[in-house]
């Protein structure tokens, strides 16, 4: 099945003294000592044979692991072509442009830059507004998060970890959620940009209100600056709609997409956008580009995924209400644990009272076969973000595993 499977000390091994080894040491707690071997839709075998339900990964296989309508695509294109010669058109890339403009807005977002993964969309987005309005200065918001690379993180609200490169960041404010923040910024000098995520991710799944987001786009715009969605984490109806941005009316100048995009298969991301912000890209295609980028495997995974979106409405329906439904009854059953919970779409939050109940409910509910992501910058919320593949059983399943998780955790710190 797999060479993994008889190999996991090797690989924690080979992990710890050659990648990153806080994060290997992490895995290693996680899976016991197991690591992954191979996964199908919601399920995630592990190498001692063990399988666990995936409601963390980052939000990236949203339709699953290995959906063999993504896996059948990138198959066909590998075989047709491994890979793009920059010098010719490539024809997976010219059609999901396509599709995405329609998917989207496409009476205003008329322009596709693809890259791989979201801090490349993001960084694309930053580049051109600031080179179209010629203003360094950028709006963002606190607890928002965009990447790691110098531009996103630059946008990334987290001081802990822009603190040791600083001086190489620009001008970016974070912002409030209040009312007047975009006008009172903008008062003080212009910006090139406001970017925000609808639903903040790694910010603890806080849901910034739509009416707040159209005064503060309409405030943005009247000043000059361009409106850039960040839906890489929420987008592509993990939160509902394809876009939350536009479905909200926000009109907003760019969406960035990713994680799910290329299907839970491939690595993709997006920025779809308008004319005007596309601009230095008309008069210099040049401007801003990457050697993989369009890459012709991830554009056919992109095109498969974008297929399932079309044929998935009633399995996103179906789960919506008893996500939120059950992350409400352990707040109701844990109240001195579970402080609070929120659940849009298929992305669920529980809220802990302290960093180390939360800590403890991962390892709790990996024990019990579940895995869940941790909000990096908000390390007091964990993410329950199930695939729309999952079953009704194993909703259940992770309900009651959950469940256990936090009652473990309820009498371990009340001990």
């Amino acid at each position: 099945m797999t060479a993994h499977l008889d190999g996991a000390p090797t690989v924690l091994d080979s992990a710890r003294h050659h990648l990153v080894p806080g994060v290997a040491e992490r895995h290693r707690i996680i899976g016991a000592g197991a690591v992954e071997a191979t996964a199908n839709g919601a399920e995630v075998l592990l190498s001692n044979g063990r399988k666990v339900l995936d409601f963390g990964s980052y939000a990236v296989p949203l339709f699953g692991h290995r959906p063999p309508a993504v896996v059948e695509a990138v198959h066909q294109a590998l075989d047709e072509m491994p890979t793009s010669t920059r010098l010719l058109a490539n024809p997976y890339a010219a059609r999901i442009a396509a599709r995405l403009v329609q998917a989207l807005a496409p009476d205003r977002l008329t322009r596709v830059w693809l890259g791989l993964n979201g801090a490349d969309a993001v960084e694309a987005a930053l580049k051109l507004a600031i080179a179209r309005t010629g203003h360094a200065s950028v709006l963002a918001v606190e607890g928002g998060f965009h990447g790691k690379s110098m531009g996103a993180l630059a946008l990334t609200s987290d001081p802990e970890r822009r603190k040791p490169v600083q001086g190489f960041l620009g001008d970016v404010r974070h912002l409030p959620l209040e009312p007047d923040a975009v006008a009172r910024a903008l008062t003080e000098r212009p910006a090139a940009a406001l970017v925000f995520e609808p639903v903040q991710g790694e910010g603890g799944g806080r849901i910034l209100p739509p009416e707040l987001l159209r005064r503060w786009s309409a405030d943005a715009r009247a000043a000059g600056a361009f409106v850039i969605a960040d839906e890489i984490q929420c987008g592509l109806r993990r939160c509902g709609p394809m876009s939350v941005a536009v479905e909200a009316g926000l009109e907003p100048d760019a969406v960035l997409l990713g994680k799910p995009l290329g299907g839970g298969v491939m690595p993709l991301s997006a920025m779809v956008s308008t004319e005007a912000l596309y601009a230095p890209l008309i008069a210099d295609p040049y401007f801003h580009t990457a050697t993989f980028g369009g890459h012709p495997a991830s554009c056919a995974a992109g095109l498969a995924a974008l297929d399932l979106l079309d044929t998935m409405g009633d399995l996103f329906a179906a789960h919506e209400a008893p996500l939120g439904q059950w992350l409400a009854a352990l707040h109701e059953e844990f109240p001195d644990v579970v402080v609070e919970t929120r659940a849009v779409g298929l992305f669920g939050v529980l809220q802990f009272a302290t960093e180390a109940q939360a800590g403890l409910t991962i390892l709790e509910a990996g024990r019990r076969g579940l895995l869940l992501a941790q909000c990096l910058t908000a390390p007091t919320v964990l993410r329950v973000l199930p695939p729309v593949v999952t079953t009704q059983n194993q909703m259940k399943s992770a309900a009651e595993s959950l469940r256990a998780a936090c009652q473990a955790v309820a009498r371990r710190t009340s001990a």
